[in-house]
Parts: C-alpha cells; sequence; structure tokens
C-alpha cells in the first residue's frame, strides 16, 4: 500500500474511530444516567445507588492490567469487536428481562453495569494502545482531541438524552436504543484495520511465544521503569488525579453547603466543565502539533494549580448569589479548557514514544492506578472537609500540588525530555558600521 493510500485509510480510521468512540461513549453515559435513575426509583437508597457506581469503578480498577496485557498479545481488532459484541449481549438480555419479567430488578442492572464496565475497559485500552497504528503521526495529536470531544459530548449530552428518553419511553424501547448505538459502532469498527501503521507484519507477534498474563504484566512495569519521562508522565498523572478529588468532593461542599447553591444552578456549573473540555478538544484538532509537549503541559498544570486556589475564594469574600453563579461558570470553563491544554500533549507523548508491544500494558496500568487514586483521594478529602474549613483543604492541597510540580517537572527534566531547548541559542553581533 503506497503513503497516499494508507493517509486515506488513516482519515478514514479517523472519522471511523471518532463516530464509534461518540456512539459507545454516548450510549454507556445514557445507560449510567439510566441505571443510576431506576436505582434510585426502586429503592429510594443513596447507598445502593452508590452500588452502581462500585459496580462501575471496581471492575475497571481490578481487570485494567489484564486489558492491557490482552491488548498487547492479542488481535486489537478481535478485542474491540468482542467487546463490543459482549455489550450488546448484556444489554439485549437485559431487555429480554425486562419484557419476560415485565420489569427489571436492582440485581439485573447491577450485573449489567458490572459487565458493560468490562467490555468498555478492554475496548477503551485497546483503542487507546492502537491509535499509532490506526493514525499517522502527524495526526495523533488531532485523533486525542476528536477522542476527547467524543467523551465530553457524550459526559454533556449523555444525561440529558437519558433523562429525556428514561422520562418519554419504556424501558425496552430505551434499551433497544442502547442495543442499536453499540451495533452501529461495532459495525463501523469492523472496517478498520488497526495494523495500517504497525512495525509487525501480519501474524509476526502471533508466531511468538507469549508470556504468561503475570509475567506479561511484571514486564510492562518493567519496561515503564526504564523509561524516566514515561513514569514521570505517569506520576505526575495521579498526583494531579489524587488532588483532583480535593475539587470533586470540595467543590459540591461549598457550592451546595456553604453556598446554598440552587441544584438546577450546580448543574450548570458542573456541564460547563465539559463544555470547557470540548472547545479546549476543538482548538487542538485545528492547531499544529505542540513543538515541546512537556514544557507546554507543566505550563498548564501550574496554571491548574491556580484554578483550584480559587475554587474557595467566594466562601470567603461572600458575593451576591448570582455573583457566585457566574465566577464558578467562568472558573469551572477554564478549568475544562486548561485539563486539555494538559492532557492532550502528553497523550500525544505517550502515544509516539511507548514502544507499539508495551502500550496495551502501559494504558492498562495507568488505567487501574488512576482508578484506585480518585476513591482513596474521594475518602481521605471527605474526611478532611468535615473537620478542617473547606478553603484551607484547598489550599494546603494546592501548596503540596504546586511543590510536588515544581520538583517533579523542574528544568533539568524538562531537557531531558526536549534535549533542543539545552541548546544556546546563537549570540547576535552587531554589524560593523563603516568609517
Amino acid at each position: 500500500m503506497s503513503e497516499e493510500q494508507k493517509r486515506k485509510r488513516a482519515t478514514y480510521h479517523l472519522w471511523t474511530f471518532t463516530i464509534s468512540k461518540l456512539l459507545s461513549t454516548f450510549g454507556a453515559s445514557v445507560f449510567a444516567f439510566g441505571a443510576g435513575l431506576f436505582v434510585l426509583e426502586m429503592t429510594g437508597s443513596a447507598a445502593n445507588f452508590a452500588i452502581t457506581m462500585v459496580c462501575s469503578i471496581l471492575p475497571r480498577m481490578l481487570l485494567a492490567p489484564i486489558a492491557g496485557y490482552v491488548a498487547d498479545n492479542y488481535s486489537k481488532k478481535m478485542i474491540i469487536i468482542i467487546a463490543q459484541l459482549g455489550s450488546i449481549l448484556a444489554v439485549s438480555t437485559l431487555l429480554t428481562f425486562n419484557v419476560i419479567h415485565d420489569g427489571l430488578t436492582v440485581f439485573s442492572i447491577y450485573a449489567v453495569t458490572a459487565v458493560l464496565s468490562i467490555t468498555s475497559l478492554f475496548s477503551g485500552v485497546t483503542f487507546s494502545s492502537s491509535i499509532a497504528t490506526l493514525i499517522d503521526s502527524d495526526r495523533i495529536q488531532k485523533a486525542m482531541s476528536f477522542n476527547q470531544a467524543s467523551i465530553s459530548i457524550a459526559t454533556i449530552g449523555g444525561p440529558a438524552i437519558g433523562g429525556m428518553l428514561y422520562g418519554w419511553t419504556s424501558m425496552s424501547v430505551f434499551l433497544m436504543i442502547q442495543i442499536i448505538g453499540y451495533t452501529i459502532a461495532v459495525l463501523l469498527e469492523s472496517t478498520m484495520n488497526f495494523r495500517l501503521y504497525s512495525k509487525f507484519e501480519k501474524g509476526e507477534k502471533g508466531n511468538q511465544k507469549k508470556e504468561s498474563i503475570l509475567a506479561g504484566i511484571k514486564g510492562g512495569i518493567a519496561y515503564l521503569k526504564n523509561q524516566k519521562i514515561l513514569s514521570l508522565i505517569i506520576w505526575i498523572s495521579l498526583w494531579i488525579n489524587f488532588f483532583f478529588a480535593a475539587v470533586n468532593v470540595g467543590l459540591p461542599y461549598i457550592l451546595r453547603e456553604q453556598l446554598k447553591m440552587a441544584a438546577t444552578h450546580f448543574g450548570y456549573v458542573e456541564a460547563i466543565l465539559s463544555i470547557g473540555m470540548l472547545l479546549g478538544s476543538i482548538y487542538f484538532a485545528i492547531r499544529k502539533e505542540v513543538k515541546y509537549p512537556l514544557q507546554f503541559s507543566k505550563r498548564g498544570i501550574l496554571f491548574l494549580t491556580f484554578l483550584f486556589a480559587l475554587i474557595p475564594v467566594p466562601a470567603v469574600l461572600h458575593l451576591t448569589y448570582y455573583g457566585n453563579f457566574t465566577y464558578y461558570l467562568i472558573v469551572n470553563l477554564v478549568f475544562g479548557i486548561t485539563l486539555l491544554i494538559i492532557n492532550t500533549p502528553i497523550m500525544v507523548v505517550m502515544q509516539k514514544e511507548i514502544d507499539e508491544e508495551y502500550k496495551g500494558r502501559v494504558f492498562g496500568l495507568l488505567e487501574t492506578m488512576a482508578q484506585a487514586m480518585m476513591p482513596l483521594g474521594a475518602i481521605i478529602f471527605g474526611v478532611l472537609y468535615d473537620v478542617v474549613p473547606a478553603q484551607w483543604v484547598i489550599w494546603g492541597s494546592v501548596s503540596i500540588l504546586f511543590a510536588l510540580l515544581l520538583y517533579m517537572m523542574r528544568p533539568s527534566i524538562i531537557v531531558q525530555a526536549h534535549p533542543e531547548l539545552a541548546k544556546k541559542p546563537p549570540v547576535k553581533t552587531e554589524a560593523k558600521t563603516a568609517v
């Protein structure tokens, strides 16, 4: 296949990947919202609603390293198709149960939520490890931007569409729409060539003796330890995830408990974060690739800590109700844009720097660690907010995170990632004037 043919095929992949990701992510978002409403309506219990979250998070945390191993050792196309077919089967089983028994049970919702969490994990990790073999190197930033745009649209529209479908249609119609979305996604994915830019010849990896799962995961950890910049990126991501929990827990606490913001207005503040992320993804889709991604992300991360510090300010200054509302709309909008400024260049680096045979395991390990850090942070900061004023919890977290970032992303580390920054610019000499 000529380079021109490959590039045309990569363009097709770029759009197919975006549409299929949008459909599957949107479907998952709609189902999660509808399932939550169903459980709350049936039981009236927040604890039962929390169990649906556990059914979604726990499988991802436990199985992500295995998903990474599978992505590195087996056909990526088959993994994604099987995972999507698993989603279709799970929702179809729930639909059949609903028709036969004229209703659902809470346990059936828990079971399908867990299955969908597993199938989306395997397809998500495999897709993440496939970007560089689906798309040419020059357009990886655009692919990552489109990917994030799909997630943002699903985050914004999923609950709205889920709420409308849940209120206006029967549960059977609700589930049928889910199945149609997943089916279109799997049909699109079946037309993609996941080996377009692979460095391995067809069948080359399949002929190699495969390691055991445990040995493969250990190999991924060993590989990561030897990649200093990649290890740094992952550790930075984990610390940001951990301290981000201070915001996830603190923002609702400040807005709802301290400032008494109405639920509707609080919903707008939450939603505008995804709008900011969507705007950020559009920006990265149309701009040239970032020349020094780690340096670019460092500036974004330091600005993010500044935004963290702004969150408690209205609670201290005692602004008017609509002053508070406007303030948090602006802060959360900028917050969403900043997250994309940080994430997109870092993801491009990871796509380009991680060796193809280790990509799945690295993304799987990152998924596990990220999933573990979020509930850990939520528990720790949840306890702190009960005993320490909210502003001091956030400002203390900001101070620690800022110090960590200055150390972990010190100039010598940035130069290791971008050696060309160490080159001294040529000394300008003034032209001699004639006498």
